[in-house]
């Protein structure tokens, strides 16, 4: 072996430990700096943690590209032609897997807007129940009965979301119809007593019992009355028992729907 190919050897020797070097050493500041912005961030207090880990993941790895390219560059290595070949190779992976970045795309709006967190029970994608976990590409719900719904986070954000735990309170609203030969004054108070009695219900925001509609076999009356949002289901459930049990007491009907029929006989 002649001196030029020793030295050639020698050469890219140097340049695969340099690289090496460069790999584990660019690495271990990724990770420190990677670790440093979390840390920052963190103590600000308003950076949801599903969006810091995934902040954490974009910057460690944008910043382990960097890395490579640089220990690339070490060895000789075109670094243009070789990002070239990534872009191509990263546009043929993407239109092989355009459903998975829509997923992608779409956790990453849900969890930078925050339309909701873990806990909250909403109705989105077609389905409703409660939040569990929220992953970069589906959303993990529980429904009332206990079962577990993995949501595609792209079919959530296509439709509308509606998250029943975003405000503190809610309204419960009631439709109760009477009889018309019943006295609409005595059922008007009996419904206010009904409502006010109940302390679950916020008194102070506002409570309404007014008669809605003449409808075809009942006068209708619209109830409502705030709650918090955690009593909702229970007082709405308790009220619509506690007025039919009062009505029967008070001698208040409650029609069902009927129709006159008249028989004539042409004889």
């Amino acid at each position: 072996m002649d001196a030029s190919m020793i030295d050639l050897i020698s050469d890219y020797a140097v340049k695969i430990v340099i690289a090496i070097v460069i790999f584990y050493i660019g690495k271990w500041v990724a990770r420190k700096l990677t670790d440093l912005v979390v840390k920052i961030t963190r103590k600000t207090g308003k950076v949801d943690e599903t969006l810091l880990k995934f902040l954490s993941n974009i910057i460690f790895y944008v910043l382990m590209i960097v890395v490579i390219l640089t220990a690339l560059e070490q060895l000789g290595v075109d670094t243009t032609s070789f990002l070239a070949i990534l872009g191509a190779a990263g546009l043929a992976i993407g239109l092989a897997l355009k459903d998975s970045l829509s997923n992608f795309a779409s956790g990453v709006m849900i969890i930078m807007f925050r339309p909701f967190k873990v806990g909250d029970f909403i109705n989105a994608g077609g389905v409703s129940g409660s939040v569990e976990e929220i992953s970069i590409f589906n959303t993990i719900l529980k429904t009332g009965d206990n079962q577990t719904l993995i949501v595609p986070n792209g079919a959530i954000t296509s439709g509308t979301i509606t998250n029943v735990n975003a405000k503190p309170t809610r309204r419960v609203d009631l439709v109760v119809g009477i009889g018309y030969d019943d006295d609409i004054k005595k059922a008007k108070e009996v419904l206010n007593t009904i409502i006010t009695s109940d302390e679950r219900v916020l008194v102070d925001e506002g409570v309404t019992v007014a008669v809605s509609e003449l409808a075809d076999s009942s006068v209708n009356f619209v109830v409502r009355a705030w709650v918090n949002t955690p009593d909702y289901w229970a007082v709405k459930f308790d009220l619509t028992e506690n007025i039919k049990l009062t009505f029967d007491k008070e001698g208040i009907s409650i029609p069902y729907p009927q129709q006159d029929v008249h028989h004539y006989n042409n004889d």
